[in-house]
């Protein structure tokens, strides 16, 4: 994950203010996955703090930042998006962006409205899947796991292929370890060169992973697509919620257990009934802690649904090895 997803994104995972007397439908209270005309991965929730309205909002990438100027008129809830900017945030304004979120005819719609300076509009509709909540933390003692699976042969790629096959493929095995090189060096939302993700989806599990990241670098391991464990070495700017041993953005790690960069470390990763437990470099830094929603960069936010896990290479160059998932026992 990068550091321009914590302070700008064109579609944000965005804590909302209203400023409005008018009221929220009550069948808009919850967590939604959205399923976006355009395939993107969205994620929206409404609920009610201290008898304040508040939502969440993400479209493929993004983090949770307050957003003022929401307006519920007519029914139907105004979320204003960043703008886009030629060359970047102080480059001549291009388009301005907004949602539009409503219950209608019993199920949550919605559109992502593009308006363009210099005339004419894109939209995107979406609707929304509820999503249950939150279980209690399961019993880890108690759960079954079954056979360990070698997602990586350590020969070539078999079983992995591009996220998004457009984009370059900087993907290679050299030495039994698998390589990303890319050119990029800093820390802006994405690349040109492309995520891999594993061809199987998975449940519930148990990931042991080695990554070597070296010095201001950055990945990151998604799991079952949604989830990402931060990547990045013990002294990067990314700290606290975004830095390594934390769920980016979502479950901060209660210490810094990283290793300096250049150095191979390691993850053992336990993920059942959307709760998390992380281990890095032998030392537990989150101990079974719930994961309230997507991060950015998400393939999917259906939290029941199985998924891949995807290695983030549209960032910086990173190495991978010893990946071996253990699934639970159904």
């Amino acid at each position: 994950m990068n550091f321009r997803h914590l302070c700008c994104v064109l579609s944000a995972c965005s804590l909302i203010s209203f400023a409005t007397a008018e009221s929220i439908p009550s069948e808009l209270s919850g967590d939604w996955s959205l399923v976006l005309e355009s395939g993107e991965a969205g994620w929206l929730s409404i609920s009610e703090v201290d008898g304040e309205p508040r939502v969440a909002m993400m479209v493929n990438v993004g983090t949770i930042q307050p957003l003022k100027g929401v307006e519920v008129k007519d029914g139907k809830i105004h979320v204003p998006l960043k703008s886009i900017r030629e060359g970047g945030k102080k480059g001549p304004l291009l388009a301005t962006k907004k949602a539009l979120v409503s219950w209608k005819s019993g199920e949550l719609k919605g559109e992502i409205v593009t308006s363009f300076i210099a005339g004419g509009e894109e939209r995107d509709s979406f609707t929304g899947v509820p999503i249950p909540p939150m279980p209690e933390a399961p019993d880890l003692s108690k759960v079954k796991f079954g056979e360990p699976i070698q997602l990586f042969n350590g020969k070539d790629l078999t079983g992995w292929r591009l996220r998004r096959p457009e984009k370059i493929n900087g993907w290679s095995v050299k030495d039994g370890v698998l390589v990303n090189e890319t050119p990029k060096t800093d820390f802006s939302a994405t690349g040109a060169y492309g995520n891999l993700r594993t061809e199987a989806v998975f449940g519930d599990f148990k990931l042991h992973i080695e990554f070597l990241i070296e010095k201001d670098r950055n990945s990151g391991i998604y799991l079952r697509g949604m989830y990402e464990a931060q990547v990045v070495d013990r002294d990067s700017r990314m700290q606290g919620l975004q830095g390594v041993g934390s769920i980016f953005g979502r479950v901060e790690a209660s210490e810094n257990a990283g290793l300096e960069g250049g150095k191979w470390q390691t993850y053992d990763l336990t993920l059942v009934d959307r709760h998390i437990t992380v281990v890095l470099n032998g030392t537990k830094v989150i101990d079974n802690q719930p994961v309230t929603g997507p991060t950015g960069g998400a393939m999917h936010t259906d939290a029941m649904a199985p998924g891949p896990i995807y290695l983030q290479g549209d960032h910086t160059s990173v190495k991978y090895r010893q990946i071996v998932l253990t699934p639970v026992f159904e």
